[in-house]
């Protein structure tokens, strides 16, 4: 088999699972749960965002140094060097997705910034405007979500209405999402990171394209009653992706983690997302933590 035939061979067969969660025709999590019938484990799968480590990677770097290292998924980060945007042409995300077609990588979808948090009602609009750009955009190039935050709270404005606007704002932008075939990942993040937060604004975003992102935060997965107990408030909603972090510092717990991730038989990607860049090579680092990844999730499904 040629390199070139090799390549499309593990293309299609990493990016079932990843189509399958794309769908958006159930619940994340029935779609997470969708082929669990057949399966004796879970299927996590360690990706990339290009967070800090990647942002100044074009895209044919990218791949390559993705492809070098083995790490085979990957969510992009808007305004980074690889200028996978909105402001693309037909022409250009044509391209893109032919590059990912010829390449083992699957792109697992876009990391926008935007938001729902404002009182602003102008650029809430126009977040959600941004937002529907950029299902367009992940659609177009092969992606199968988009990535967007809760995010903060405002002074002289209820919480409660906060989070009411938030869970609407995911309504409207899952509904869009359904019509590309997409995801809204909600990255837990921000001033709403808190997980009964989280999951107060879930209730309202009820719609089955719009699912959570954990994102391994510190200083809130530990609070009230615990992670084991957090993690539960939204393990019905989880979406394709997981944002980890540095698995050489032993900061948070990711063999619970991932226990509780095989636990609910999830076949999704669990993706470092890392803003302190270590010294050395970054391939050879990534080489470490995909290493270091695949002995945790070999000893949690054991």
């Amino acid at each position: 088999m040629s390199r070139s035939s090799r390549r499309t061979f593990l293309k299609q067969a990493m990016s079932t699972s990843a189509m399958v969660l794309g769908a958006g025709n159930l619940h994340s999590s029935s779609l997470l749960k969708a082929d669990s019938s057949n399966a004796s484990k879970p299927n996590m799968k360690y990706g990339f965002v290009t967070y800090q480590w990647g942002k100044d990677w074009d895209l044919n770097t990218l791949l390559g140094n993705l492809e070098k290292s083995q790490v085979l998924g990957v969510e992009l980060r808007t305004t980074h060097a690889h200028k996978v945007e909105r402001d693309l042409n037909s022409k250009q995300r044509e391209e893109i997705r032919n590059k990912f077609k010829d390449s083992p990588v699957t792109l697992v979808g876009i990391g926008s910034n935007e938001r729902y948090d404002t009182p602003d009602k102008a650029v809430l609009k126009k977040a959600i405007e941004a937002t529907h750009e950029f299902i367009k955009l992940s659609h177009d190039v092969g992606g199968t979500g988009v990535k967007v935050k809760p995010n903060s709270f405002h002074k002289g404005v209820e919480k409660e209405k906060t989070i009411e606007q938030i869970g609407k704002s995911l309504n409207i932008v899952g509904k869009i999402a359904a019509d590309y075939d997409q995801q809204i990942r909600l990255e837990v993040h921000g001033q709403c990171a808190e997980l009964p937060i989280m999951k107060q604004i879930m209730d309202i975003a009820d719609h089955p394209n719009v699912a959570v992102c954990w994102n391994c935060n510190k200083k809130t997965d530990f609070k009230g009653e615990g992670l084991e107990h957090n993690f539960n408030l939204l393990k019905d909603r989880m979406g394709a992706t997981c944002h980890i972090h540095n698995l050489t510092i032993a900061d948070y717990p990711y063999e619970q983690l991932f226990k509780m991730y095989a636990d609910i038989n999830y076949n999704g990607w669990l993706m470092i997302e890392e803003g302190r860049i270590p010294e050395g090579d970054l391939v050879e680092q990534l080489i470490e933590q995909r290493i270091l990844f695949n002995k945790l999730v070999a000893k949690v499904t054991a």
